[in-house]
């Protein structure tokens, strides 16, 4: 793909948030600024965009994790960075406050955004790193009344809980965004207009809505030709990319998250299920392990609500919501040898392992991960939300068990039963039967109507359409092209 090209699909999408950081610009006084996500979603990408608005922008980042990086070795390249940055001459600190102070000094007055990108791999290596980031701020930055910092990373569990939750930044953080993926319009514009809403589907099952990953697709090339140039192919980026974010964005050992993850494979699972399937080690952790997944961006937490009230209860599933994570663990790990003996790069797709199965819990992922898309498909205000997530109920001795892939529940006594449906062919009259049956299973209070809602990719049968059963049924090209 042509750089130029790539480099301007990148940052679409991005436009809400840039227009709220030109807002801080605004102010009589200095803005401290948190930018988190996962690794190749633009966070990078944005900051730069923003950095035009400015006189100077200076940009540091941390040296990668790794066993044998120090503390020093963290200050040694800080320092080297100041150099560039300022063309001045190499300092040699021992001590983030020196270091910290000599900074100061290049910032005192104008125009000026400074980044400290990947900021848990500067600081990981020194307890006292943080509360001397307090001070940079509290006694120089802040007095600059036209400077904004920005502090950014991967890591969003390490950001929550030494900046979020943190005390020492109360009342001191203006503004914070978390870049999640790019919405399904947005994804669509890598595509020429005349490429099918169905192969382009194919690629979002691997890629998600990540922008690096969809900077990488050829879209002269078919679905299949890229996703094995990419996956299946030896030194392909989505070979490779899996030991870095996991290296990259856990700042320890990365096992228990891993098994974890594969646990989710083939499906969202309560944690007293996780923890049945997981090593015996890792057990007594498996709530903070899912919480760092979840902020990180690979899991999402999914409650379950009681339909008479409207309200969460402890019911939750967690889902594997990244689909390159899922894609990776399913088939390109499980083929490292192969692929590197070169004998998957002309493999069909199709003739993968449970291929249907796994393409239909990504289709999930990508509709449930743009809700907003599919509520206003469904012509349901904000407002008029009760909930809205996959249901599910466990089987009891007055209840069925069922599990809808998603469904609202409105103010005015109304479910929508969702039916999120992949399909290589036309959708059949049999799926009205999959769905009367799960809404069968509900408990339903008194006065509630249940329209029945199905999502496709590939078509649906006339027969089903003369049905007149579903409500609404949503063609997946309608959000792609929805510009919500």
């Amino acid at each position: 793909m042509d750089v130029k090209r790539g480099v301007i699909f990148m940052f679409i999408g991005r436009e809400k948030e840039l227009q709220r950081l030109k807002e801080l610009k605004s102010k009589k006084v200095a803005s401290f600024v948190v930018v988190r996500g996962r690794r190749r979603v633009g966070k990078t990408r944005l900051i730069n965009e923003f950095s035009k608005s400015f006189d100077k922008f200076y940009s540091f980042t941390g040296l990668a994790p790794d066993k044998k990086t120090t503390n020093q070795d963290q200050l040694d390249e800080f320092s080297r960075q100041m150099t560039r940055e300022f063309h001045t001459y190499t300092a040699n600190f021992t001590d983030w406050s020196d270091a910290f102070f000599a900074l100061s000094n290049q910032v005192q007055s104008g125009s000026i955004l400074l980044l400290f990108d990947e900021i848990s791999w500067i600081g990981s290596e020194d307890h006292t790193f943080l509360p001397k980031i307090k001070n940079l701020w509290d006694l120089y930055l802040k007095k600059n009344d036209k400077l904004i910092f920005i502090i950014c990373g991967s890591v969003s569990s390490w950001i929550e809980k030494n900046i979020m939750q943190s005390t020492g930044f109360v009342g001191r953080i203006s503004f914070t965004i978390t870049l999640n993926e790019l919405p399904l319009h947005v994804c669509r514009k890598f595509w020429p207009k005349n490429i099918s809403a169905y192969e382009i589907f194919k690629v979002l099952a691997v890629t998600g809505g990540v922008p690096k990953y969809l900077e990488e697709i050829n879209p002269k090339k078919n679905a299949e030709d890229n996703i094995r140039r990419l996956c299946f192919t030896q030194g392909g980026l989505l070979v490779e990319e899996f030991e870095q974010i996991f290296s990259n964005t856990f700042l320890r050992n990365s096992e228990a998250y891993i098994e974890i993850l594969n646990t989710l494979e083939n499906g969202a699972k309560t944690a007293q299920k996780i923890v049945v399937s997981i090593n015996e080690l890792h057990k007594g952790r498996i709530y903070e392990y899912l919480e760092e997944l979840s902020l990180a961006g690979f899991v999402t937490r999914d409650y379950t609500w009681d339909l008479k009230t409207g309200r969460d209860v402890k019911l939750s599933n967690f889902r594997l919501s990244d689909n390159y994570i899922r894609f990776y663990i399913k088939y390109t790990a499980k083929n490292l040898n192969k692929i590197s003996r070169g004998l998957y790069a002309q493999k069909s797709l199709t003739s993968l392992a449970e291929w249907d199965c796994m393409m239909g819990l990504q289709f999930e992922n990508l509709v449930i991960n743009n809700r907003h898309t599919l509520q206003k498909a469904l012509d349901i205000l904000p407002e008029e939300i009760l909930n809205a997530n996959p249901y599910f109920q466990n089987k009891t001795s007055k209840q069925a068990g069922c599990q809808i892939d998603y469904m609202f529940q409105t103010k005015h006594n109304c479910l929508y039963v969702c039916e999120i449906k992949y399909s290589k062919h036309p959708i059949s009259i049999e799926v009205i039967n999959e769905v009367q049956k799960k809404i069968s299973a509900l408990r339903l209070p008194k006065g509630t109507s249940c329209r029945a809602v199905l999502i496709h990719v590939n078509g649906v049968t006339k027969n089903l359409i003369e049905e007149d059963y579903f409500a609404t049924i949503i063609d997946f090209s309608e959000m792609l092209n929805s510009g919500c």
